[in-house]
């Protein structure tokens, strides 16, 4: 039976288990101790949030596949005052390293009262902070990040939250995972997770 967690990844952890030459940062072999699994999507090292880890490579495909239009759900913490003209181009896609982004879900909310980071982001007392839930269905490099900037909202701080598995079922989420903590799936989760493997006709189109 194929193996499967979800894991809390804290700031400053590689999404891999072996360190990259010259770096300082830590990596999932200093937080889970399950040979074999591997990350389904990756975070930046300076990202927190849910990871999916996995040794089914079937699954691991399927999951990181931007043909199937999985949602990822992100809060990001951003510079600035969020206005609706932000909002619109980022629901609408912006350009991103000379390519349009897909179309994302987007809207402003109150402070979620995260725990402290550590290290604290850094803030600057003339500048307004604000709090952003994004979702997207592509996974390009440090897209988020990218996407916001263009928007003149650079992010201080990301988290993803959650990850849809597009078959009508709540989406797999932090719930119960503290910051560097990990979990198998549930019996539940893993029965929606293998349903996904089955045969289901084609992918949504992006």
């Amino acid at each position: 039976m194929s193996t499967t967690l979800l894991f809390h990844k804290p700031y400053g952890v590689l999404s891999q288990f072996r360190p990259e030459p010259g770096s300082a940062w830590s990596t999932l072999a200093d937080h889970i101790d399950r040979p074999g699994v591997y990350a389904a999507g990756r975070l930046d090292a300076d990202s927190e949030g849910l990871l999916v880890l996995t040794d089914d490579g079937r699954l691991q495909a399927r999951l990181t596949d931007p043909a199937w239009g999985h949602w990822r759900r992100y809060l990001v913490q951003v510079e600035g005052i969020i206005t609706e003209a932000a909002l619109n181009s980022l629901r609408r896609g912006v350009m991103v390293k000379g390519r349009r982004t897909l179309p994302a879900r987007a809207r402003a909310v109150e402070d979620p009262t995260l725990p402290e980071r550590d290290p604290p982001i850094r803030h600057r007392l003339r500048v307004p902070t604000a709090w952003l839930e994004v979702e997207l269905r592509e996974g390009r490099n440090r897209q988020v990040r990218r996407m916001t900037a263009a928007v003149g909202l650079p992010t201080l701080r990301l988290l993803r939250t959650a990850i849809d598995l597009m078959d009508g079922g709540p989406p797999l989420d932090l719930a119960g995972l503290a910051p560097g903590a990990w979990r198998e799936v549930s019996p539940g989760e893993r029965q929606r997770l293998v349903a996904l493997l089955r045969p289901s006709g084609r992918p949504s189109a992006p």
